[in-house]
């Protein structure tokens, strides 16, 4: 009995400690409301002029893993009306900003979400120093690229998006680009691309070379070829030249920024044009500058083993032309002595070309080589044991010089044959002579000469002159064929990629003349040209007839049916389907007048009505304009509408306008009125109030838009700004009609 006591008493002391430590109301009871939670946790992004966007609350019940929808129930607020209005959890986007929407139910359980508002961006701009030719090399301002994008804060106001932009390069063996800072790799083209929210624009970069080549002259100023050297001869100091174009002025480029390399520098290293002779054999030093790169050959030999020509290289003459050549010899280190007098001068065609040695003065010594008959023969010269040659090539007596052709026509970055030049002879037959003509171009950033072979640049006329190379000669009788010259005129024309003309087919009325399509040309340096006026037209059919003269160019229509216009510019042709039809007198357009709501679509049947009194349905080829796109908008004969507003909706068909007033309006949900019951005396009047509710959320008082009628106005009467009065006694139904909608009001005359 005593244990059963102790147990007792111990339960008891542990109930009421349980009890003190948890009070009764924290037990919840089943099916209660203990949070609320909104559908969208994070936060959320909105931008003006969206269509709102609906939010749910959801509650949990106590006891149960279902969750209640208490949206319609709970109470919603926006921290910031003016930037985001909330009404039954649906929220509306109207300006720039952050609020915190709040949704709070049975006055204890409440969840937030933040609600961010930007305008939408529009109008990616990209800005540049430059129109997209740049040069390796160029300063670092002008490799600058500008993103700009309407939007964000403001609706007009432009913001620099160039950080934040994603930028890329078509082609990153010619340029890459970082956060708008182009860096320049090497020549060719490449597409650079930005993109930020949603919007992307391009621009075509073109990378040239800065200049047309290099030369390497040593310390004297002659241009170097190729350098003859003996083991142990002091080093030899290049400088490399160059010119932007052939009539630019020589710079000189510091040795230091100039690539120097050696092919073989156990033969002869280089640095910073300073070559210096390490053993026997050949090595060829190249200097490369911002892509030009220019070479020279250089040959060791052992002393007493090298003979130098002066002139080197193969020879032309004229018949009875002579040319002076000398032979030297390397006969020790870092000396040179004249061997002319002392070499032997033989010529393997004496029929061709002869050589003398003429000596007065060993150290003044020449070999004479006079053209003697049309042919060739190589000229050698031998002095203990060394040899060297040289080809002449004897041509006859020309007295004029013909070019095949004198006009050319290439497309930017297209390289040509050079064409074919011939001399007149005595007897009138023609030689081709292409081969020992020099050319050289007015402007080289138009054209220019690359491996034998014209190179189109960028767009334009220059002139091309050529010239029979000046070569070696001393005297002779054919300085007049030498002195004259031959003029190619090169147009550079700029490759078409696409022509752009109208979309649709061109119609024309029998018998009516109209003016003929405007095309564009997309270049494939991505710049836009109008060929409106140099297009040529070409017309496919005998239903229609072109008319071109200088001061119009128009097309007209003969007999109903259908022909093709085919029009040609550069290296691309467009194609433009014609039809030609009756004269339209009238246009009936249905509906002329249109109510809509928001998100609604509609569409629009237009007849005309030909001058033989026929009809045709025209509705798709109206090409309607909307006056506020933003409003409603309209493609082919589908208008849809956006928000609420007015709009006229503009369109033609043979030049007859034709017009549709559209109103978008919300639409009606319901409509409400402040008192469902009255009670009057006789003579007695009451007013009431009926709001409408719309599908934005909108509600507005609609008291005096609404018809009423009574079921017996001999009990009470309605007039039409809501005002009720009692008759007489009895009970009656007053009814307001707002479009679909109706409220009661229940009136009883006591």
């Amino acid at each position: 009995m005593t244990v059963y006591r102790k147990m007792t008493k111990t339960l008891l002391i542990m109930i009421l400690l349980v009890a003190a430590a948890f009070p009764v109301n924290v037990f919840a009871a089943a099916g209660d409301i203990n949070s609320i939670e909104i559908d969208s946790s994070d936060k959320i992004e909105l931008t003006v002029g969206q269509t709102p966007k609906q939010l749910k609350v959801y509650a949990n019940v106590e006891g149960s893993s279902s969750k209640r929808d208490v949206t319609a129930s709970a109470t919603w607020t926006s921290s910031k009306n003016e930037v985001v209005s909330v009404i039954n959890g649906q929220i509306k986007p109207l300006t720039y900003g952050t609020a915190m929407i709040t949704a709070t139910y049975s006055n204890n359980a409440v969840d937030t979400v933040e609600v961010s508002v930007t305008y939408p961006y529009k109008d990616l701009t990209l800005k540049r120093s430059t129109e997209g030719s740049y040069k390796l090399g160029d300063k670092e301002a002008s490799l600058l690229v500008t993103a700009t994008a309407k939007g964000g804060e403001s609706a007009t106001e432009e913001k620099d998006v160039t950080k934040d932009a994603d930028w890329s390069s078509s082609n990153s063996g010619v340029l890459t680009i970082t956060a708008g800072k182009i860096t320049l790799v090497g020549e060719g083209t490449a597409t650079v691309t930005a993109k930020y929210k949603g919007l992307t624009e391009t621009f075509k970069a073109v990378v040239e070379l800065p200049y047309s080549a290099i030369e390497l002259k040593d310390k004297n100023g002659t241009v170097v070829k190729e350098l003859e050297m003996l083991v142990g001869d002091d080093p030899v100091q290049l400088t490399a030249k160059t010119k932007a174009t052939a009539e630019s002025t020589e710079s000189t480029i510091a040795n230091a920024d100039v690539d120097w390399s050696s092919s073989a520098e156990s033969v002869a290293k280089v640095d910073e044009g300073k070559i210096t002779i390490l053993g026997v054999g050949k090595a060829v030093i190249t200097a490369s500058y911002l892509g030009v790169t220019q070479s020279v050959d250089v040959y060791v030999r052992a002393p007493y083993e090298a003979l130098l020509l002066n002139p080197t290289g193969d020879q032309s003459l004229f018949l009875g032309e002579s040319l002076n050549v000398t032979a030297s010899m390397r006969n020790a280190v870092n000396s040179t002595t004249n061997e002319t007098a002392a070499a032997t001068w033989t010529s393997d065609n004496l029929m061709a070309a002869t050589v003398a040695a003429n000596v007065t003065d060993a150290s003044n010594a020449f070999a004479t080589v006079t053209g003697k008959a049309v042919g060739s023969s190589v000229i050698k010269a031998d002095h203990l044991g060394i040899s060297k040659t040289f080809k002449v090539t004897v041509y006859p007596t020309l007295t004029e010089l013909t070019l095949e052709k004198t006009e050319q026509e290439i497309y930017t970055a297209d390289s040509v044959s050079l064409p074919k030049v011939s001399g007149t002879k005595y007897d009138g037959t023609k030689l081709d002579i292409s081969d020992e003509i020099e050319w050289t171009s007015a402007n080289e950033e138009i054209v220019s000469i690359k491996d034998g072979k014209l190179t189109g640049g960028k767009a334009g006329t220059a002139t091309l002159t050529g010239k029979i190379k000046a070569g070696a000669v001393t005297a002779g009788s054919a300085t007049a064929i030498r002195s004259k010259t031959v003029e190619l005129k090169v147009t550079v024309k700029n490759k078409v990629l696409v022509l752009i003309g109208p979309e649709d087919a061109l119609g024309l009325v029998i018998g009516e003349e109209t003016p003929l399509p405007a095309v564009q040309a997309v270049l494939e340096n991505g710049d836009e040209l109008d060929v409106t006026d140099t297009i040529v037209w070409e017309l496919g059919g005998s239903n229609a007839v072109l008319k071109q003269s200088a001061a119009a160019k128009t097309i007209k229509g003969l007999v109903k049916g259908s022909a093709t216009l085919k029009g040609t510019y550069s290296n691309k042709t467009i194609s433009v389907p014609v039809t030609i039809e009756q004269k339209v007198v009238k246009l009936v357009v249905e509906p002329a007048v249109l109510e809509m709501n928001i998100k609604g679509s509609k569409t629009i049947k237009v007849t005309g009505y030909f001058s033989n009194g026929k009809t045709a349905n025209f509705s798709g080829g109206m090409n309607w304009v909307s006056s506020n796109p933003e409003v409603a908008s309209v493609k082919g004969t589908s208008v849809k509408a956006i928000t609420e507003g007015t709009v006229t909706l503009s369109g033609s068909y043979q030049g007859i306008p034709a017009t549709v007033k559209i109103s978008v309006v919300p639409k009606l949900m319901k409509i409400t009125v402040s008192e469902n019951k009255l009670s009057l005396a006789p003579g007695a009047g009451k007013s009431v109030v009926v709001t409408a509710l719309y599908d934005t959320g909108k509600s507005a008082v609609v008291t005096g838009s609404v018809v009423w009628t009574s079921s017996k106005p001999s009990v009470a009467k309605v007039n039409s700004s809501g005002q009720i009065t009692a008759v007489s006694k009895g009970t009656t139904s007053v009814k307001g009609k707002l479009g679909t909608k109706t409220v009661t009001v229940s009136v009883t005359v006591k």
